[in-house]
């Protein structure tokens, strides 16, 4: 899914072309294949190119050609990253975007992007915190989606008032699939990941486990959780969830992909800022 067209050259613009910035092929990094639209998370280099990884987990490679990808909606030309202890540190923020220093916040755009619950809102300031500075974003939290039909209404969706919306457990069958299959508006832009929880969107790895356990239906997820790994009580275990995250290589692919489609799309309206 592919929240923007860019159309099939992504250097025409103003009769010359414009400067493409470099940007380093690290791991977890999420780009776009310019010509065919793959998106997904960098795995590797090798000696073809660059291994990317999309939220199906198909791997693709792709040759570092210039201008060959997007970034956050931007042209850009893969580089293998600078190595550990060259003085290129402090240059990238935790979802791997080049850090803005000396940043002064946007002021909000009308736009919005919305997720289901406090804890999504958490983990995307965790990762994404500094992009969404960068754009004057705003991240607010459902409580669940099952009303998001009168939350649009309310709202008023329109040019400059864009929603861009995370939604969790986006399988086929699934309560969520339905609830937004029945959202087609131009300015609302649905996608999400196949987890039950934005928990499970961390890899077990970064949080000392082999695997998040099986909760069966009916039981409360975060609940079922911490009682399998002796974590006390769901605050307790967020806790360590959140405090396991220190930017995008702690996540999975699939939450990567989806929340960089929902900033790309919010902020391709470049009108509706908000006036303090």
């Amino acid at each position: 899914m592919r929240s923007v067209d860019y159309g099939d050259d992504v250097l025409r613009g103003g009769g010359r072309r414009k400067q493409v910035p470099q940007v380093p092929a690290e791991a977890g990094l999420v780009v776009e294949d310019a010509a065919g639209g793959f998106c997904g998370a960098v795995v590797r280099l090798d000696k073809e190119g660059v291994v990317l990884e999309d939220r199906h987990g198909s791997q693709r490679v792709f040759p570092l050609r210039p201008a060959a990808f997007l970034h956050e909606g931007t042209p850009v030309t893969l580089v293998p990253p600078t190595p550990a202890g060259s003085g290129g540190g402090g240059t990238r923020s935790a979802s791997g975007s080049v850090r803005v220093q000396g940043l002064r916040a946007r002021t909000a755009r009308g736009s919005r992007i919305w997720v289901e619950g406090l804890h999504d809102a958490e983990l995307v300031e965790r990762v994404w915190g500094h992009d969404l500075r960068v754009e004057g974003v705003v991240v607010e939290p459902l409580h669940g989606i099952d009303d998001l039909a009168g939350a649009l209404a309310d709202f008023e969706p329109g040019p400059g008032r864009r929603v861009g919306v995370l939604v969790d457990h986006l399988v086929p069958g699934s309560k969520e699939s339905a609830l937004a299959e029945q959202v087609q508006h131009p300015h609302v832009h649905l996608t999400g990941h196949p987890f039950v929880d934005v928990w499970q969107a961390v890899k077990p790895a970064a949080v000392g486990i082999d695997a998040w356990p099986d909760v069966p239906p009916g039981e409360d997820w975060k609940t079922g959780v911490c009682t399998r790994l002796g974590w006390g009580e769901p605050a307790e275990g967020w806790r360590r969830v959140l405090g396991a995250v220190s930017g995008f290589r702690e996540l999975d692919p699939a939450l990567l992909n989806a929340v960089e489609q929902l900033i790309d799309f919010v902020t391709a309206d470049a009108t509706g800022d908000i006036t303090p």
